[in-house]
Formats: structure tokens, sequence, C-alpha cells
């Protein structure tokens, strides 16, 4: 199953929270909250090129499954990670205390982040 497309951000669980215990400033959280974020994804085999656009701000990302990268937070921070693909749909990363898992059914992409007992849903469709 390919991840290629671009996808427009359809609704999100527990934004708010999640962001000012990500550390982000209350404008930025304000401002963030009610963007359709556009992501679009590349895949070509084992490697992606992930990218965010939510208002002005434009966010990058390129890993290969199974191989240490640099991925970019939504702080800005960029820290290293292994992506690793479970099954033909499911994309998980574990980086510094936060787990992201990035699902595709169909047209639809979950995309989840724990920190704790902390979680953040963004539901994105292709469009």
């Amino acid at each position: 199953m390919s991840f290629t497309g671009k996808y427009e951000l359809q609704s999100q669980e527990n934004f708010e929270p999640f962001m000012k215990a990500l550390g982000l400033p209350d404008d930025q959280i304000q401002k963030g909250k009610d963007i359709k974020s556009i992501s679009e994804i590349v895949q070509d085999g084992n490697k992606f090129k992930i990218t965010v656009t939510t208002g002005s701000k434009v966010m990058h990302n390129e890993f290969t499954i199974g191989e240490e990268c640099e991925i970019e937070t939504l702080t800005g921070e960029k820290i290293k990670a292994i992506v690793q693909l479970e099954g033909n749909n499911r994309l998980v990363a574990n980086m510094k205390g936060l787990k992201s898992v990035t699902e595709l059914n169909g047209d639809t992409i979950t995309h989840t982040m724990t920190m704790g007992d902390l979680t953040y849903k963004r539901i994105s469709k292709r469009i």
C-alpha cells in the first residue's frame, strides 16, 4: 500500500493540551488550532518524504524505513529517530519520550502521537 498523496486535516483531538505539553507558546497554539494543514507524502520503496504545511509554517522530513534519521518536531527541534513500517500501512517512530503512529486506511490517514498519558490524534483525508 502506497502512502503517496496529499492529505488535508479533517479533525484533531487534544491539540491544545498536547502542544502545551510540548512547550509551544500559547500564541502559536491559538494560531495553529484552526488551520487545516496539508500533508504531502512521497513514498519511493522504503524512502519517504513528508511535507506538512500549516499556514506559513512548512515542515520537511525525509527518512528511510529502519535507518536512523533526523526528524523535525512540531517545536522545530531536530531529533534522531528510526521509523519502522508495521504491516503495510503503519509507520511507527519513537523519539525522546514521544511515540508517533501514522496509519493509512484507504484515503484516510490517522496520525496519533503519545507522550506519557497524553494522546494527540489527527485525521486527514486524501485530496
